[in-house]
């Protein structure tokens, strides 16, 4: 039995017991409320409409009524049009064809002599207004937009706000009309009409500057809410109209925003606003942030920019959660700012790191990151260090990455910054990439002076822990490397130095090799590492056979490279000569950058921008840096994972690519022999010798010279021009490195610049960072793209580009497939 009205329909819902008797319940009523649609009953339509409704917000089907709410629009009664108007937008949204039946019935209503139905269409067309639906009725909306009923403006003043929004084009027509708007009086019409002017000025920087001479009218405005006594009627907490001023703010914001008279004009309101407002509660709280975030944004002073961080400084000791964590995010943002004014708060940013919320804590990290200086460096180092030994796992990669780059950039002292990643390697020795292990080793090897004293320090924290993977790898490489050093001078780093014997050594490795917290890894390390001790002078011949049998016995190991390694060493052995020169120590890497400065926060540590190299995606991507690298040929190659933890180097100099005598039979030959591996053609010594691990067993063959680099042209329009350059490796078919070069070729530079790239589903794509987003004329910027696709498959990109130019900005997309066939390889 239908319900006569939406009461019993809710009453009878409300007495269902189930479910089920709810859904069928529901499916008897829209059958009858469907049957009663096809009566063209007018007089239960109002009902029906609303029963409908109501199943609609359920969660059941109630499209059948789209028609039904367009009747009741159309209807005299206000009733009806005000349920037809929430019917349509509650069933219908811009995507739908029916919309454009509604358009008709919007205008008429827009025009209606009752201002209560002009509501009730303005209402509706900012709801769900399409982009050709806004264009047919912007004149209607910017007419009433000069209406004199305020309750018309104020409603008005939002459609025109979907308007700017569905089509930005039209933002000019509402331009004059918004100024009259913003020396409206009443508050609800202002709200609305800076609201609409904020979305006019992102969208058009043209209707930015119309608006500049607004600011005395804005700061007036503003003035009067700050000073005016209690008003009731926009009274909150105490304070007036909080909503308009805050949306004054973020208007005086963008208007002050390069300039600086127009900045100059609202400095002294702002100065008001920051020392008047209660802060005691959230709403005077959220006044001051948006004052906060205006000043940091305009060309203020510096008097006024020290405030307003001491604002964000004193939400750092307010109780409520939320409100320090928006001051953490913010001082996050402005410390490249000023740095300065936030360091004057260090004390209480390092107290935010022993939080309760995790959230808090993370924030707090992140902008410890970013305060660390030459002058406070072992300050903050040692409170990080401190906060590493109970921070969450989820914290500690990060941490330990960027103390590290910390040290790395500000240390004092070459002790002090091997001291810390001492200390960094036994608080989370499990957590430390291997990029922050290899520049540790690189610094020893580059610091004779302190070689004995780091292998002492090592010496004594692996026989104190050996849980820590990096910690055990670093002390094994070290104390293989220069066990002699230890051997002859005793373990320093104590106030009289203890000798320590070869057994010593060699009986802490085998330890380790013995340990459950060994791997694949750690095993290859030791191995080497006691082979190494081995071929020392200070090594005694017991030990050397007692090396020789531990090497004996791995070398039917089931790891397939633990065997390998054991049976070279141990063939190594029989050849005493070759020995000495395999297993000499090696010469100290070359220096770099360790990795780039950022983490899984994606926060650079003190000023460090991220590295324009190809870490991010692998050790065989051409390099950025110059030009010599541009254009020359790069060579990638396979590099095994030690040698790149060790910092050794994969591309071959120039010295040895190029053609060579042949040399007379040498040491590296013989071992090549040794492993039935004869060269074809004798190889030079190389330059810069820098083995894997710690000696090259077996030498690589000459690599022969690449050919030269081709670039294709891929966009030439708007004064850029845009190049890519394709590299491939024959030992990785299929993968494709991409250099593309961004040139300005007009006069004009380049600013904003965005590239996108997206490959097809069967090809995957990884992309760096551009170099720079602004292309300055004559000067070149690039970007790194890797494709890896299936052999012989053709390599086809969409280019999506966005920069400004001209002060114009200008978006474009593009599909290339200007690479040569066979790119990938294969048949």
């Amino acid at each position: 039995m239908p319900y006569h009205n939406l009461k019993a329909l809710i009453k009878g819902i409300r007495a269902c017991k189930t479910v089920a008797d709810e859904r069928a319940l529901i499916k008897q009523e829209s059958a009858a409320i469907r049957a009663s649609f096809r009566e063209e009953d007018s007089y239960a339509r109002h009902n029906n409409v609303a029963k409908l409704l109501y199943i609609h917000m359920l969660g059941s089907e109630a499209h059948f009524g789209q028609m039904e709410c367009l009747k009741l629009v159309a209807s005299p009664r206000f009733g009806d049009k005000r349920l037809g108007y929430l019917g349509i937008m509650l069933l219908l949204d811009e995507s739908q064809e029916v919309l454009t039946l509604v358009t008709n019935s919007l205008k008429n209503d827009m025009n209606h002599s009752n201002m209560y139905a002009v509501g009730l269409a303005l209402c509706t067309f900012a709801d769900i207004a399409s982009e050709e639906m806004s264009r047919d009725l912007a004149n209607e909306i910017e007419k009433l937009l000069g209406s004199s009923n305020t309750y018309i403006r104020k409603k008005a003043a939002l459609c025109g706000l979907r308007v700017v929004k569905k089509v930005p084009d039209l933002a000019d027509h509402f331009v004059t009309k918004a100024k009259n708007l913003l020396a409206d009086r009443n508050h609800g019409v202002l709200l609305t009409a800076i609201t609409l002017v904020i979305e006019m000025c992102q969208t058009d920087p043209a209707v930015l500057e119309e608006f500049r001479n607004a600011v005395p009218l804005l700061v007036r405005h503003l003035k009067s809410l700050v000073t005016t006594g209690y008003s009731p009627e926009h009274d909150v907490s105490g304070l007036t109209d909080p909503f308009l001023q805050v949306k004054i703010l973020r208007l005086l914001r963008l208007l002050g925003r390069g300039d600086p008279q127009a900045s100059e004009t609202m400095n002294d309101i702002l100065a008001q606003v920051a020392t008047n407002t209660d802060s005691s509660k959230n709403v005077g709280n959220s006044i001051l942030y948006e004052t906060v975030m205006t000043v940091l944004e305009i060309e203020a002073d510096s008097g006024l920019r020290v405030m307003a961080i001491n604002i964000l400084g004193k939400f750092l000791s307010n109780r409520d959660n939320n409100i320090r964590y928006v001051a953490l995010n913010t001082l996050n943002k402005v410390v490249s700012i000023d740095t300065n004014a936030v360091q004057r708060h260090r004390n209480i940013i390092l107290d935010c790191l022993r939080d309760g919320d995790i959230s808090i804590r993370r924030r707090a990290l992140e902008l410890s990151y970013a305060l660390i200086n030459e002058q406070n460096v072992r300050i903050l180092i040692r409170e990080l260090l401190a906060f590493l030994e109970v921070a969450d796992d989820e914290f500690k990669l990060g941490m330990t990455t960027q103390i590290s780059l910390a040290a790395e950039r500000f240390a004092p002292n070459k002790r002090w910054h091997i001291d810390s990643v001492l200390r960094v390697l036994k608080l989370a020795g499990n957590f430390v990439r291997e990029e922050i292990l290899s520049g540790f080793i690189r610094l020893v090897a580059h610091t004779p002076e302190l070689q004995a004293y780091t292998a002492s320090k090592l010496y004594n924290a692996l026989r104190a822990d050996i849980s820590q993977e990096s910690l055990t790898l670093g002390a094994t490489w070290i104390i293989g490397e220069y066990s002699e050093v230890l051997l002859e001078g005793g373990l320093v780093d104590e106030e009289q130095p203890k000798a320590v014997t070869d057994a010593d050594l060699v009986d802490l490795l085998i330890s380790v090799l013995d340990s459950p917290y060994a791997n694949y890894l750690t095993r290859q390390f030791v191995l080497t590492a006691i082979t190494k001790i081995s071929s020392r002078q200070t090594t005694s011949g017991a030990q050397q056979e007692r090396i020789q049998t531990l090497l004996a016995s791995y070398t039917s190991s089931p790891e397939l490279e633990i065997q390998q390694r054991a049976v070279e060493y141990a063939s190594l052995f029989a050849l005493g000569d070759i020995r000495a020169g395999v297993l000499e120590r090696m010469p100290a890497p070359e220096l770099k950058a360790t990795v780039m400065g950022v983490v899984s926060e994606n926060k650079p540590v003190g000023s460090v921008q991220p590295a324009r190299d190809g870490d991010l995606l692998g050790d065989d991507l051409p390099s950025s840096s110059g030009p010599a690298a541009a254009n020359g040929a790069i060579a990638g190659n396979n590099q095994a994972l030690l040698a790149e933890i060790f910092g050794s180097s994969s591309s071959p100099s120039p010295s040895s690519q190029s053609s060579a005598p042949a040399q007379p039979r040498n040491t590296v030959q013989d071992i090549l022999g040794l492993f039935d591996s004869t060269p074809s053609a004798p190889s030079p010594a190389p330059a810069s010798p820098a083995p894997p691990v710690f000696a090259a067993v077996q030498a690589q063959p000459a690599q022969p010279p690449t050919p030269r680099l081709t670039a294709y042209p891929a966009y030439e329009k708007h004064d850029l021009k845009i190049t890519l350059t394709p590299q491939t490796s024959a030992q990785r078919p299929g993968v494709v490195n991409i250099l593309a070069r961004f040139q300005a070729t007009g006069s004009a530079p380049i600013s904003a610049l965005n590239f996108q790239a997206a490959v097809p589903k069967s090809q995957q794509l990884q992309m760096l960072p551009i170099s720079s987003p602004d292309v300055a004329p004559g000067a070149t910027e690039t970007q790194q793209m890797r494709v890896i696709a299936p052999a012989g498959a053709n390599i086809r990109l969409r280019l999506r580009l966005t920069f400004t130019v001209n002060g114009q900005p200008v978006q474009d997309q593009i599909d290339f497939a200007g690479f040569p066939a066979g790119l990938t390889g294969g048949s």
